[in-house]
């Protein structure tokens, strides 16, 4: 268990397998979409971002699903207890604008009728440009952001699926990189500043199958000054060889173990719980906002339960040092897909 993967490889072998499973700092295993011997159709490839702070939030995904490349965009008001989505698909083309990168930094571009972005990456930062016309209520959603990433090691995982050897998820989460710009919908405008907001990438390749439950949580701030993230989740393919629970402190990786969500069956909104199999991570979570959405699209059909709130607690480090938290933001989910 919490078997690191530490050299790098491809990440398939010939016969489109996973060469290693387990959890890394970094993205050491080298991707290649054309070494999925699976259908073409059901490689499933994203790269999101997520920015907020106390106040408000945003979110964007550029996506390939199979035969159809997606940008979705959520922006969240916590303070109103509002939250705005939409998405806009084109059908997925062989060629260079519709590829997705092989790794977190590599440029990316969504273009259709209505919706534009672009992720423009380096080393040091990663933009965000996008523009979405009647995004609400006939009004265009703009965004500039610049997410500065400071020296950090990452959430790495290398999972596969009981159901078929070709099938794999390969993720990365990096936490606590440094926002600074602005999202305008008309004529209002929110800025994020890194004083305040904090921002997370979620990258990820695979071969799912066609149902599928997960759960994740994230969060990222400061503690005395001192930059904090977590990433905590289960549920998805087979994870004996490592978990996807860790802490980040100061760029430095903390491996947790199992991680449980006690999610109140009468309602998202109820506070939950989390504990942990060696207890280093015991919170609780006041929900704020529920980014719920139910629907489906062509053969994909999604159920998820986004819950945006505060976490409160403790958490310890390797060394044994506790960090304690106190309405710390941070997001939870559920989310249950099938793809028919």
């Amino acid at each position: 268990m919490q078997y690191e993967i530490t050299t790098k490889q491809p990440l398939l072998d010939k016969k489109g397998h996973l060469t290693e499973k387990g959890w890394a700092r970094e993205l050491l295993l080298e991707y290649n979409r054309q070494n999925i011997t699976a259908p073409a159709d059901s490689i499933k490839e994203w790269d999101y971002y997520y920015t907020g702070n106390e106040s408000y939030g945003v979110a964007f995904s550029m996506a390939n699903l199979g035969a159809i490349r997606a940008l979705s965009v959520h922006f969240l008001d916590f303070e109103n207890n509002k939250q705005y989505m939409n998405i806009a698909t084109c059908p997925l083309l062989e060629n260079d604008s519709h590829k997705m990168p092989l790794d977190s930094q590599g440029d990316a571009s969504f273009e259709s009728e209505n919706a534009r972005c672009h992720y423009i990456r380096t080393p040091e930062s990663h933009q965000i440009e996008a523009k979405f016309e009647d995004f609400t209520n006939g009004l265009t959603l703009e965004a500039n952001l610049t997410l500065t990433i400071p020296k950090t090691e990452s959430m790495v995982i290398v999972v596969p699926f009981d159901e078929d050897p070709t099938m794999f998820y390969y993720n990365q989460k990096i936490n606590c990189l440094h926002p600074e710009g602005s999202v305008k919908i008309g004529d209002k405008e929110y800025h994020f500043s890194s004083e305040n907001a904090f921002s997370v990438l979620d990258w990820g390749r695979g071969v799912w199958p066609k149902a599928n439950t997960w759960y994740w949580g994230s969060g990222s701030g400061r503690v005395n000054g001192v930059d904090f993230g977590f990433n905590i989740g289960y549920g998805f393919g087979n994870t004996s060889a490592a978990s996807e629970n860790l802490l980040i402190f100061d760029g430095k990786v903390h491996k947790l173990d199992q991680i449980e969500f006690h999610i109140p069956e009468s309602s998202f909104l109820e506070p939950w719980t989390f504990t942990s199999s060696d207890g280093r991570f015991e919170m609780n979570f006041i929900p704020v906002l529920d980014r719920h959405s139910c629907g489906s699209r062509g053969k994909f059909q999604s159920d998820q339960h986004q819950v945006f709130g505060k976490f409160s607690g403790r958490a310890i480090l390797d060394d044994g040092t506790v960090i304690e938290l106190s309405d710390f933001m941070g997001f939870a989910e559920k989310v249950v897909n099938s793809y028919l």
